[in-house]
C-alpha cells in the first residue's frame, strides 16, 4: 500500500488544476504544466486538491499510484514555486560565464565548451565558478543540470570538475613513494 499515494496534493492560492480524463494540467503564477496519468490510477478534483487512487490490486497499479502523485506534486511546485540546481566548478582556470542562451564553460579542454540551454530553463553565473540553473519542470532542471556535470564530472584524487552544491566527493588517497 502505497503511503505517500494516500496523501491528496494540495494547492496553494494562486494555482489551479483541471483533469479531463487521463490527464491534469496545473497553472499557477510560474506558467502552465501537463501531465498524462497511466490507466491504472483515478485522479480526482475535490476541496481543492487532487487525490489519486489505483484501479485494482495490481502490482503496477500501486506502483503507478505513488509515482502519479509525486509527479503531480511536482507540478504544483514546479508552477507555484520553481525548481533551482547548484553546480560549483572546481579547478584551476575552470569557469562559466552565461550568455543568453548558451552557456560558455572552460573546463581545460583545448576549446571552450558552449552548451545551447534548452527552453523553459533559465541558467545564471553569479560567480565564475558557480552555476544555477533553475525552472518550473523538475525533469528538465535535472537533465540540464547533469548535462553540464557531464562535461567534465569530478574525479576523486583533488576533486576538480563540476560538482552539484550539495554533492560529497569521496577522495581517494594518491601513490606513495
Amino acid at each position: 500500500m502505497s503511503r505517500i499515494g494516500k496523501k491528496p496534493v494540495e494547492m496553494p492560492s494562486g494555482v489551479s488544476a483541471t483533469i479531463s480524463g487521463q490527464n491534469i494540467e496545473v497553472k499557477g503564477p510560474k506558467g502552465v504544466l501537463a501531465f498524462q496519468a497511466t490507466d491504472d490510477v483515478d485522479l480526482k478534483l475535490e476541496d481543492n486538491a487532487v487525490s489519486v487512487k489505483p484501479r485494482g490490486s495490481s502490482k503496477r497499479a500501486r506502483q503507478q499510484w505513488g509515482m502519479t502523485r509525486t509527479q503531480i506534486q511536482n507540478l504544483v511546485t514546479g508552477v507555484s514555486e520553481g525548481f533551482k540546481k547548484e553546480l560549483e566548478i572546481v579547478g584551476v582556470g575552470y569557469r562559466a560565464q552565461a550568455q543568453g542562451k548558451t552557456l560558455k564553460l572552460s573546463l581545460g579542454y583545448s576549446h571552450d565548451v558552449e552548451y545551447a540551454v534548452p527552453a523553459g530553463v533559465e541558467v545564471v553565473t553569479p560567480k565564475p565558478t558557480q552555476i544555477e540553473v533553475s525552472g518550473i519542470d523538475k525533469q528538465v532542471v535535472g537533465q540540464v543540470a547533469a548535462e553540464i556535470r557531464k562535461w567534465r564530472s569530478p574525479e576523486p584524487y583533488k576533486g576538480k570538475g563540476v560538482k552539484y552544491a550539495d554533492e560529497y566527493i569521496f577522495r581517494k588517497e594518491g601513490k606513495k613513494k
